[in-house]
């Protein structure tokens, strides 16, 4: 099933962002007045096509589903009728073709400011931005972070959730840079920290970073409560009803999920007493036997065909939902589109200078698993997991490498410059370099899903 989650997910994610972006380039294709001969989502062999409109444009889906196309009437792609030729994209004044190229990328980019920007309006939950343990020693340490502080800004930007304080010391990190952290203390007084991120390791980036620099998320105490159980179960064999806050398993008061999940865990077959709360104020013991049976992991261990949920109420003063106006919103989401993918060439950049390692490029194994585990959370994180995938999308294809909208670009700003189109030969050497770095990045990013895999099988 989870299979089939992740499948979907990928398929349906890239061909929204497949045709936004050829969308682009059609669209301002049209509206130069150039003649559309066929809109491809896939490359290769053509599964489905019709033709639609005056011009008869093939609308088609090809069988390799990574990327797409469309195609242009073009005299260096075949003849072209005389009365056509206005029409052709080669005939186009440089402007006009520069505008069509750029118009994939954009697309891709305003599709990600509409995301964020529905995102924004709805409002995205997160927790708070409580700081946990700090690690002695650490650049916060040394900063003289406290448990229990409320991060309220890093820098100039103010900081609502643990997604924003994460995504803000992420740059702030990469950077190395010195930054003042406001923070607000339990007794509601604010501190003023500065952050020492000089010594930053960048190369470690795939790492957890928020580890190295001595920050943990406070994580809240979650009291079990019975939510859902099998029948047949343990559970409901020994009499749990939906509802019931476990108290404590044997002697050991149950604080949080996770205590009670270890004991039933490392406790198959074995008579468990359990102190539980019902209706609210009613005490009783029930003894539940887990069986034995797989775990998720490919161990075995105790199951009582129940699952568990937080006591209602107990995230209330973790939990934030990010909410703006229309307006605001229209900003925020301009923003975080501007500067992710600021962000992003500038980790590009480092990946190409030696400072970053090339084992934080992703390839479509490890895309899709990101698309399925966001889908299962919920809409939301996989809104958020398309817009980071179209920005992306949008900035590796404005890289100046030929076969790329990139590469186009490039030459038409050499044209500009130059007064004449580049010539053929110099397009097919830059074909070819550009088809050589495409493949490296490819075998790169192809590797690092696999170790990936391997790693976590």
């Amino acid at each position: 099933m989870n299979l089939l989650i992740t499948i979907t997910a990928f398929v349906f994610a890239l061909g929204v962002l497949v045709v936004v972006h050829e969308f682009g380039h059609y669209w301002v294709a049209r509206w130069c007045g150039v003649k559309v001969l066929r809109f491809s989502v896939g490359f290769g062999r053509v599964i489905a096509s019709r033709k639609i409109g005056p011009d008869r444009t093939e609308w088609a889906i090809a069988a390799f589903p990574l990327g797409g196309y469309v195609k242009m009437l073009d005299e260096r792609e075949g003849a072209v009728a005389p009365h056509e030729l206005p029409r052709a994209f080669n005939r186009q004044p440089v402007h006009r073709r520069f505008l069509i190229v750029l118009a994939g990328p954009v697309a891709n980019f305003l599709l990600a400011i509409l995301l964020y920007w529905v995102m924004f309006m709805h409002g995205v939950p997160g927790m708070k931005p409580v700081i946990g343990a700090v690690t002695p020693g650490s650049p916060a340490a040394v900063a003289q972070f406290t448990p229990g502080e409320i991060i309220t800004s890093i820098g100039p930007e103010s900081v609502d959730s643990w997604e924003d304080a994460r995504w803000l010391l992420l740059k702030y990190a990469t950077q190395r840079a010195v930054v003042p952290v406001e923070a607000r203390t339990g007794h509601g007084g604010i501190v003023l920290h500065r952050l020492d991120l000089s010594r930053f390791d960048v190369a470690n980036l795939d790492a957890n970073f928020l580890d190295t620099i001595g920050f943990t998320r406070l994580q809240p105490l979650l009291p079990p409560v019975i939510d859902k159980m099998v029948a047949g179960g343990p559970a409901e064999r020994a009499g749990l009803r939906v509802g019931d806050e476990i108290v404590a398993i044997g002697d050991q008061k149950m604080e949080d999920i996770s205590q009670a999940i270890r004991i039933i865990r490392t406790n198959p077959e074995k008579p468990l007493l359990f102190r539980v709360r019902r209706d609210g104020n009613t005490v009783i013991d029930i003894s539940v036997t887990p069986d034995i049976r797989a775990n998720d992991d490919g161990g075995r261990g105790g199951h009582i065909d129940a699952m568990l949920r937080a006591r209602e109420g107990a995230l209330a003063d973790y939990v934030v939902n990010v909410r703006y106006g229309p307006v605001e919103g229209m900003a925020r989401a301009a923003f975080k589109t501007w500067d992710t993918s600021i962000f992003s060439l500038k980790m590009l950049g480092k990946m190409l200078i030696g400072e970053l390692s090339f084992k934080n490029l992703s390839g479509p194994i490890t895309i899709a698993d990101y698309a399925g585990q966001s889908a299962q959370v919920g809409w939301i994180p996989y809104l958020m997991f398309m817009a980071l995938i179209s920005i992306s999308l949008g900035v590796i294809n404005l890289l100046p490498i030929p076969l790329l909208d990139g590469g186009h670009l490039m030459y038409y700003i050499f044209e500009i410059f130059k007064g004449s189109p580049v010539s053929d030969k110099a397009m097919v050497i830059g074909q070819n370099i550009g088809m050589a770095l495409l493949f490296v990045l490819m075998a790169f990013a192809l590797y690092n899903d696999i170790t990936h895999l391997i790693s976590h099988g």
